[in-house]
């Protein structure tokens, strides 16, 4: 008797948030085109069309991805580069790799849960006394107001 066949990823989609997708195409199912591209991919949006580039709200940054808490708004600061600009990360939520593409050395940034690209890291700018300079694609993150602001 043969086996029947196995359903694919479409038939058996899992609706719990919390559970991360295993592969690139059951991302694709809960990722809209645009953030599949910058946080699958490691693609950029343009500059000054994220829309958290000027937000001031106070809360706590999001990857978009998965749900893990990324940055709280009092790390956020104005670089002027087009991107959403936070100093420092919460401890452990997210992790720095090498990126040579381009023709340059940068530090590309990603979330330590589920891997999604978020952006570059900079140091030696200036801008902060951190000196450091998490450049961020709005795509890559969702704001979740603090409730008592």
């Amino acid at each position: 008797m043969p086996h029947p066949r196995r359903p694919t990823y479409r038939w058996r989609v899992s609706l719990d948030e919390s559970e991360l997708p295993r592969t690139e195409e059951e991302w694709r199912v809960r990722l809209s085109p645009e953030e599949f591209r910058v946080l699958r991919e490691a693609g950029t949006e343009r500059p000054w069309t994220g829309e958290y580039v000027d937000t001031k709200t106070p809360g706590t940054y999001h990857c978009r991805a998965c749900g893990a808490q990324l940055y709280p708004s009092d790390t956020k600061f104005d670089s002027h580069c087009g991107w959403p600009s936070f100093d420092d990360a919460i401890p452990g939520a997210v992790k720095e790799i090498e990126d040579r593409s381009l023709g340059m050395s940068r530090t590309e940034i990603r979330c330590a849960r589920c891997d999604s690209h978020l952006g570059h890291v900079f140091r030696g700018e200036g801008f902060t006394p951190k000196d450091t300079r998490h450049c961020v694609n709005s795509v890559s993150i969702r704001l979740e107001p603090r409730t008592d602001a």
